[in-house]
C-alpha cells in the first residue's frame, strides 16, 4: 500500500488586492473556457460507455474557492457536496456520488457519477473542479437503471452517498469494488470512473499553470473580476427583459409512466428593483411514478441565464456571478422539489419542459424574443438481451426530436436538447449489437408552420436481430409543442412495433419489458417544434426548398403556408399562391401569441382515436411525509485512512 500524500493544512488565505487589466482579464477568461473544453476531450478519449464517449452526455464545472462557478455548463453545485465534509477535504481527495437527495439535487438521478476535487497550489485552495456523466448502467431492476414504473428511489438503481473515492491520493478499492459488484458491465462503469476522475485532474492543473503563470492572487482577482462583469451584464439585462408586473406560463408532462396524467408545471416571473423573482407555487404535487424533478436552484439559475444571454446577449461568459440577481421559490413536496424517498430515474422530461416554460414566461412581454416549444424531452432506446453467441448485450441510445423555430431562423431538425449532444452512428450501433438501422430520417411535415419553420423530429427504425427487452423514454406523445406568434404548434411523438408477421403495435412514450424477436422493427418516432410567425408571410422560396428536401409536403405547403407547388417539378405557382394567401387570411382569425393546440379535455378525449393508446388517467395526489435521510459519517473515512497507512 502506497503512503499518503502529506496534506497541507496551510489556509486557503487572503486574496491579496491586484488591478487587473483588460488583456490579462481576457487571457484568464479564455484560458478556463479552454480548460473546461480540455476536461471534456480528456472524458470522449478515456471513456468507453457510448452515452459518454459518443454522446456527449457529461458536464464539467471550474470553479472559484467558495465553489462559485467559473465555467462549465450546469451550474455550481460545490457548496452542496462540500456540507458532507465539514472538518475538510484536502489535497488529492476526490469526492464521489450519485445520490440527488445528498447533494440538494445537484444531479437529478442515479445515473449520473459526479466526480468532485480540490485543486491546490503550493498548499493553497486555488479552486474546484468537478464533472458528471450519464453511466449507461448503474444496477436496480432494468437494464440501463431508468425504470419507468418505479415509486421510489429505492426501487431504481444504486445509490451512492458521498464519500472519498480517493483521500489523500489513496483510491477507497474496498468501496469501489462493492459498487461495481453492483452494476451489470462493471469495466465500463470503472473506466468510465475513472475517465471523469482524469478529466477533473486536467481541469485542476491548467488551473495550477494560470496560477504559475500569473501568480495566485492574480489568477483569483481574475476569476473574481469575471464574476463581477457578469453581475453587472446581467442586472442590465434582467432590468431590460424582465417585466414588474408577474408574468405566468404553464405546461404539462403527458403521463407518469404508470398510467397517470398530464401533470402541470407553472412558473410566474417578476421583477421588484435590481432582482429576478421566480416562484413556481401552482406547479402540481409530486407524482408517484419516476417523473419527478429534483430541481437544484443553482442549476435553475444557470437555466435562467443561460436563456436570457443566449437570448439577448450572447457575449456574457455564463459563470455564478449573477445569482444574488435571481430569487427562486420551489414549493416542496411538489414535481420540482419532491419529498425524499420519490422516485426521480425518468426526470429528463420535467428537466427539458424547464426551457419551455421559461421561455414562455419571460418572453410574454417581449414577443419578439419567443421561440417555439421544442424542448420538449430527452428520448431514450434501450435494447439489452443475449445475441448469437450468448454474450449480454444492452444497447442504450439518446435520440433528438425538433429545435424550436426563432425570432431569427428556422428551428434545427432532429437536434438534442442539449446543444453539445451528438448521435450514435448507425454503423457504431450495428457494429456492436444485434441489430440494423433500417432508417434515420427527418419526418415531414413535424415541424410547426410559420414564417419560421420548427424544426423537424426523427423517425429511426431498429430491425432486431436478436431476442430481447426494450425500454422507451419519451413525452409529447399527448400535448403539442407550441407555436408562437402566429407560427402552429408541431406534430407529435409516438412508437410503434411492427412484428415480423406484419401486425402493427402501438408502444407508449414510457414503457420497459416490452419483448421483441428476430425480425421485429421498432419505428421510434420523435417530436417536432413549434414555428414561429406567420407562416402566410414565408418566402415562397424557402416553402419550395422545404418541399424540395421533404421537409414540408405540397399538401402543408399549400394547407398552410398557402403555397401552391406542383409536386413533381416543385415549381411554384406565384399566383395561384398570391390568391390562396388571400384567402386563408381572411377566412382565419388573428394570429394567437401561443398555438398551444385543443383544450386539454378535448385532447384527452380524441387520445385513443388519435395516438392508439388509451389516455392516461387523473393524477391521484396523495400528502407524502419526506422520509429521513441517512447521513454518511465522513469521519470513519478518516479512521480507515489511519490505520491502513500505519
Amino acid at each position: 500500500m502506497a503512503k499518503a500524500n502529506k496534506k497541507s493544512k496551510k489556509a486557503p488565505g487572503k486574496t491579496k488586492k491586484v488591478k487587473i487589466d483588460p488583456i490579462t482579464m481576457d487571457v484568464i477568461e479564455n484560458a478556463l473556457k479552454n480548460a473546461r473544453y480540455e476536461m471534456d476531450a480528456t472524458l470522449f478519449r478515456t471513456s468507453v460507455s457510448p452515452s459518454i464517449r459518443e454522446q456527449h452526455d457529461e458536464f464539467p464545472i471550474i470553479a472559484d474557492p467558495e465553489g462559485r462557478m467559473l465555467v462549465g455548463q450546469f451550474g455550481s453545485w460545490l457548496g452542496d457536496l462540500k456540507n458532507h465534509f465539514p472538518d475538510s477535504i484536502d489535497e488529492n481527495d476526490v469526492i464521489f456520488t450519485n445520490d440527488p437527495y445528498m447533494c440538494g439535487g445537484t444531479i437529478s438521478h442515479l445515473n449520473d457519477w459526479l466526480i468532485q476535487m480540490p485543486i491546490h497550489y503550493k498548499g493553497r485552495l486555488v479552486g474546484w473542479t468537478s464533472m458528471f456523466g450519464h453511466q449507461n448502467d448503474t444496477g436496480g431492476p432494468v437494464p440501463s437503471s431508468l425504470p419507468t414504473d418505479a415509486t421510489t428511489i429505492f426501487g431504481e438503481a444504486l445509490r451512492i452517498p458521498p464519500f472519498k473515492l480517493y483521500e489523500g491520493g489513496i483510491l477507497n478499492d474496498v468501496a469501489l469494488n462493492i459498487i461495481l459488484a453492483n452494476v451489470r458491465q462493471p469495466e465500463m462503469n470503472r473506466a468510465d470512473l475513472m475517465a471523469l476522475v482524469a478529466a477533473c485532474r486536467t481541469g485542476a492543473q491548467r488551473i495550477r499553470d494560470l496560477c504559475e503563470r500569473f501568480g495566485t492572487d492574480t489568477y483569483l482577482a481574475g476569476t473574481q473580476a469575471l464574476m463581477q462583469r457578469t453581475y453587472n451584464a446581467m442586472k442590465a439585462l434582467i432590468s431590460q427583459v424582465i417585466p414588474e408586473e408577474p408574468q405566468d406560463f404553464e405546461d404539462y408532462v403527458d403521463d407518469d409512466g404508470r398510467g397517470f396524467g398530464p401533470y402541470k408545471v407553472k412558473v410566474t416571473i417578476w421583477r421588484k428593483g435590481d432582482k429576478a423573482y421566480f416562484d413556481y407555487t401552482g406547479t402540481d404535487p409530486q407524482s408517484e411514478g419516476p417523473i419527478n424533478y429534483y430541481l437544484n436552484e443553482h442549476l435553475l439559475k444557470m437555466f435562467i441565464g443561460v436563456y436570457l444571454i443566449m437570448t439577448h446577449d450572447p457575449w456574457i461568459l455564463f459563470n455564478d456571478g449573477f445569482y444574488p440577481l435571481v430569487d427562486i421559490h420551489i414549493p416542496e413536496g411538489t414535481l420540482l422539489k419532491p419529498h425524499h424517498p420519490a422516485a426521480l430515474s425518468c426526470r429528463t422530461h420535467l428537466l427539458g419542459r424547464q426551457f419551455d416554460i421559461l421561455g414562455g414566461a419571460l418572453c410574454k412581454k417581449a414577443p419578439q424574443f419567443l421561440t417555439g416549444a421544442g424542448w420538449g424531452s430527452s428520448p431514450h432506446m434501450i435494447y439489452s438481451g443475449y445475441d448469437a453467441d450468448g454474450k449480454w448485450f444492452n444497447a442504450f441510445e439518446i435520440g433528438f426530436g425538433g429545435i424550436p423555430a426563432r425570432p431569427f431562423a428556422d428551428g434545427m431538425d432532429g437536434h438534442a436538447m442539449w446543444p453539445l449532444f451528438t448521435n450514435q452512428p448507425a454503423e457504431l450501433m450495428e457494429t456492436y449489437y444485434p441489430m440494423r438501422v433500417e432508417a434515420y430520417t427527418s419526418v415531414i411535415d413535424s415541424g410547426g408552420a410559420g414564417y419560421h419553420r420548427g424544426g423537424n423530429g426523427l423517425l429511426k427504425v431498429y430491425h432486431f436481430l436478436a431476442e430481447g427487452e426494450v425500454s422507451i423514454h419519451d413525452d409529447r406523445w399527448l400535448t403539442y409543442q407550441w407555436g408562437v406568434n402566429g407560427g402552429s404548434k408541431a406534430m407529435r411523438g409516438k412508437k410503434w412495433l411492427k412484428r415480423v408477421d406484419g401486425s402493427i403495435e402501438y408502444v407508449p412514450s414510457k414503457c420497459d419489458h416490452v419483448k421483441v424477436f428476430p425480425g421485429d422493427e421498432l419505428f421510434y418516432q420523435t417530436w417536432g417544434a413549434g414555428g414561429y410567425g406567420d407562416p402566410l408571410t414565408r418566402e415562397t422560396a424557402r416553402v419550395q426548398k422545404d418541399v424540395r428536401f421533404r421537409l414540408v409536403s405540397p399538401q402543408k405547403a399549400r394547407d398552410e403556408y398557402g403555397v401552391v407547388i406542383d409536386a413533381k417539378t416543385f415549381v411554384v405557382d406565384e399566383e395561384a399562391t398570391k390568391k390562396l394567401r388571400a384567402e386563408i387570411a381572411s377566412k382565419r382569425g388573428p394570429a394567437v401569441p401561443f398555438d398551444m393546440g385543443p383544450p386539454l379535455a378535448e385532447i384527452l378525449k380524441n387520445c385513443k382515436a388519435e395516438t392508439g393508446l388509451e389516455p392516461p388517467q387523473p393524477p391521484v395526489f396523495k400528502k407524502i411525509a419526506k422520509m429521513p435521510i441517512y447521513k454518511s459519517k465522513p469521519s470513519m473515512s478518516k479512521l480507515v485512512l489511519k490505520k491502513r497507512v500505519a
